[in-house]
């Protein structure tokens, strides 16, 4: 029958504070600099510390207020790198975004780069005297799309322009000319054919026949180069292994994407949180100072604070740049404690790269730490290291296992880079088939499927065998 029961359950709620933090923690270093910028501006409290080698959080008690900045309770991160890290570690820097009060750029920073247009523009202003040519020459400038490719043709311009100009196609074609005349080599192509004709025709240095075979080969069998039909090219072209050999080195200098570094997609800087050193005969881990964010809460608001109308508004402002502060230290600590806890099981690596890697699992390091391995899978991702094999993500030190003949394990990352390194190391003319690295890894012991060594291949970005073949050089 039905009745009424009363119990007692323990519940963790997930709250916005809580939710906030574990997004924190989440975060890219590049994400969380904009978030702290984002903060900076809402937080009133909130404020950079003016000396970049200061590289402590600065953090009053909660609910405190004060009328000076000495009175301030200073919170440092422990196990910052040491004073007696090496010194090419101790003077690594990374460029991150940073204002001083007045708004002002730091002389880090540099100025914006010029756009395509803002830089054909310039050029072609400075060749041309006539006004109706240059008129011309920025219509087709300006019928370029953000990879430098012309999206219209000549005709379809003509077909929009106003009868009343009076302009020929002969002039469009003249003002195209100019225009791919520019740099970088290559602009205002209709195709990618064209693109790679015109860098061939003013690469400089290149013997007339070479030039000449190099634009045929673009021009009219370009497909067979991309499938490394050698032979096949060689007869139709009726030259030797070294005559198509120094075609080829010629295409292969041109850029197909010549607009690419006008992208307004840049690639984003990686800024490693941690660093690796070597110290008491092992190799460290510490936080990287330059990554750390230089914040505190601000005297000056607190002090504003004692006599301001709205007290309570502004005690919620600042319990929340504490609770800001502390979340940040938390972050930093978990970061520091579990690249220190991936170091202790990874020690191989440091001194000998990915070929010493060993299986490691997330939930390895989250008994460690006792957490939870989501946590550790949030600490991981997009976070890096900087270490004596360059900078690498932490996820990347983890991986599954494959079983050798005598019952050792073998870490994923491990076999991917003995891949790696047979590959490099091969016969261009007679590179390596999956079946044969496979075979190769058995004898020393991997077994490994054929399929597996194609997986691996792939993750790596390397081409299949048949796509790799070259001539001797």
């Amino acid at each position: 029958k039905l009745k009424q029961q009363s119990r007692l359950t323990q519940q963790l709620a997930l709250t916005p504070r809580l939710q906030y933090a574990i997004r924190l923690l989440q975060l890219s270093a590049t994400s969380l600099n904009l978030e702290i910028e984002k903060a900076l501006e809402d937080n009133p409290f909130l404020e950079r510390v003016d000396n970049p080698k200061d590289s402590a959080l600065h953090v009053i008690a909660e609910n405190a207020l004060i009328s000076d900045s000495s009175a301030a309770t200073h919170v440092t991160i422990d196990s910052v790198a040491p004073t007696d890290m090496p010194l090419d570690f101790q003077d690594l820097s990374y460029a991150t975004p940073v204002h001083n009060d007045e708004g002002m750029r730091s002389p880090m920073e540099t100025t914006p780069s010029p756009t395509l247009r803002e830089h054909l523009t310039t050029q072609i202003s400075m060749r041309l005297n006539d006004r109706r040519q240059l008129a011309l020459a920025e219509l087709v400038i300006d019928a370029l799309d953000e990879n430098g490719f012309l999206i219209e043709t000549l005709d379809e311009m003509l077909e929009w322009l106003p009868e009343v100009l009076n302009i020929k196609r002969s002039e469009l074609e003249t003002a195209l000319r100019q225009v791919q005349d520019l740099e970088p080599p290559g602009i205002a192509a209709r195709n990618s054919v064209e693109c790679l004709a015109i860098q061939l025709k003013k690469l400089p240095g290149l013997p007339y026949v070479t030039r000449k075979r190099a634009i045929t080969i673009v021009e009219n069998h370009l497909p067979l180069l991309a499938r490394r039909d050698f032979s096949r090219l060689k007869k139709l072209l009726d030259c030797d292994d070294e005559d198509l050999t120094d075609a080829r080195k010629a295409i292969h200098s041109c850029d197909p994407h010549p607009a690419a570094p006008f992208s307004a997609e840049k690639a984003h800087t990686l800024v490693p949180e941690l660093l690796a050193f070597y110290q008491d005969g092992q190799w460290q881990i510490g936080l990287n100072p330059a990554a750390l964010p230089k914040i505190r809460i601000s005297s000056l608001y607190a002090d504003i604070m004692k006599n301001a109308e709205n007290r309570q508004t502004m005690n919620t402002q600042l319990q929340e740049a504490n609770w800001f502060i502390r979340n940040l230290q938390q972050r930093y600590e978990t970061i520091l404690k579990t690249g220190q806890a991936i170091a202790e099981k990874q020690q191989p690596f440091f001194s000998d790269g990915a070929i010493s890697m060993r299986p490691l699992v997330l939930h390895e390091i989250a008994d460690t730490l006792e957490l939870h391995e989501s946590t550790i899978s949030r600490v991981t991702n997009q976070k890096y290291m900087h270490t004596p094999h360059g900078i690498v993500e932490l996820k990347s030190f983890f991986g599954s296992h494959l079983t050798t003949e005598s019952g050792n394990t073998v870490s994923s990352t491990a076999i991917r880079e003995r891949i790696r390194q047979l590959i490099g190391a091969e016969d261009q003319k007679k590179p390596l088939s999956d079946n044969r690295i496979a075979q190769i890894l058995g004898e020393q012991g991997l077994v490994i499927a054929r399929r597996t060594v194609a997986k691996y291949r792939e993750t790596l970005k390397i081409l299949p065998a048949h796509m790799r073949k070259s001539l001797s050089l």
